[in-house]
């Protein structure tokens, strides 16, 4: 029955991800709100439902690992798998906004969230603090959208006369998608962590593994969706927003409600949450340059997911090569990647200024 729950759960993600991304990008162009808002705001809060269901109930049964791990390895699978995958597919152009706006708030509230776990315990304060947050931005892209105007109806691709451009329509196809989605998701993981329990992982490398995959389905879905639709301010957004949404509203949601809290484990200060710090900040330099995410760089993102759960592996099972591994994942492996990254920036940054220099 795992397996049909699996199988199950894969297709109402796929049909999910259609109607949504289907639905709300016509719904929001209409009421002249641009693609990449729509991917920012609407989709990636509507896919990031699965993870919220989740943390939620495993904050209210404390089971803090899950809930932490979940938004932890949810972010990290995000730009990691989700980009890498969709980038392999077409390369993803990348809006200015993204690297002016959005990613500096990605890394700005994982590095709160760094701060705020010091104490090992994201509090219900925190998250209060997390959900403001997001309140404000969300009220923000939007008005800043419809405020420069960046779509109108005349941009939609297809008609907007008759039933299937009425909004009643559109606004079906988003509850039906989101509708699939969270089921498939909840089927999927139910799944996969009866798989992951069989072969004995811990509880911490579940939720960052197992339900952050899980859990990001739908986001993957969504983004491969939109991408192959030319919509891919909404595959690139849907990430960005994904994750802001993810730690501003489903950690601080599940932190507001769980009774004492959220415990963090020395291992996710130490190690986690600092990987995706350091995967947030990786987006910055790949944005920059061309404002294109180009197949290469979709590679390095798997290779980099790859190397990270053989790590959690080895760590989980006390592997004998975890010896070799470490060290050379630490100082040779991310040192590496970190100077690739510097110096393809470097070159942008120095042809990009003899341009505007030039007569």
């Amino acid at each position: 029955m795992n397996i049909v729950y699996f199988t199950l759960g894969l297709a109402c993600l796929v049909i999910g991800a259609e109607l949504l991304v289907r639905g709300s990008a016509r719904l929001a162009l209409s009421f002249g709100i641009s693609p990449l808002v729509v991917g920012l705001t609407v989709v990636a809060f509507g896919t990031s439902t699965p993870e919220l269901a989740v943390s939620v109930q495993a904050a209210l049964v404390d089971k803090a690992d899950i809930a932490l791990g979940n938004v932890v390895g949810s972010n990290i699978v995000n730009v990691l798998v989700i980009l890498g995958v969709s980038a392999l597919i077409v390369p993803l152009v990348v809006a200015n906004q993204l690297i002016r706006q959005e990613v500096p708030l990605m890394i700005g509230i994982s590095l709160l969230l760094l701060t705020l776990a010091f104490d090992g315990q994201i509090s219900r304060l925190d998250g209060a603090l997390f959900f403001a947050i997001l309140v404000i931005y969300t009220v923000f892209v939007i008005r800043q959208s419809r405020r420069q105007g960046l779509a109108s109806v005349e941009e939609l691709p297809e008609p907007t006369t008759g039933w299937r451009g009425h909004w009643g329509t559109q606004a079906g196809l988003i509850a039906a998608g989101l509708a699939l989605l969270v089921l498939g998701a909840h089927w999927l993981v139910d799944a996969a962590i009866a798989f992951a329990q069989h072969l004995g992982i811990s509880e911490l490398v579940i939720g960052l593994t197992v339900v952050a995959i899980g859990t990001s389905l739908p986001e993957i879905a969504t983004s491969i969706v939109a991408a192959l639709r030319g919509q891919r301010d909404m595959a690139v957004g849907n990430v960005v927003g994904s994750n802001i949404f993810n730690i501003t509203g489903v950690l601080g949601l599940s932190s507001l409600l769980a009774p004492s809290g959220i415990a963090v484990h020395h291992s996710m200060l130490s190690f986690d949450i600092p990987v995706m710090i350091g995967v947030a900040i990786a987006c910055l330099p790949i944005f920059f340059t061309g404002n294109l995410i180009a197949r290469w760089e979709g590679g390095l993102f798997l290779a980099a997911y790859a190397a990270y759960v053989a790590y959690l592996v080895m760590a989980t099972s006390n592997h004998d090569a975890l010896n070799t591994f470490g060290p050379a994942l630490t100082w040779v492996v991310l040192p590496a990647t970190a100077l690739t990254l510097l110096v393809v920036s470097w070159r942008e940054w120095r042809t990009r200024s003899a341009e505007s220099t030039s007569p």
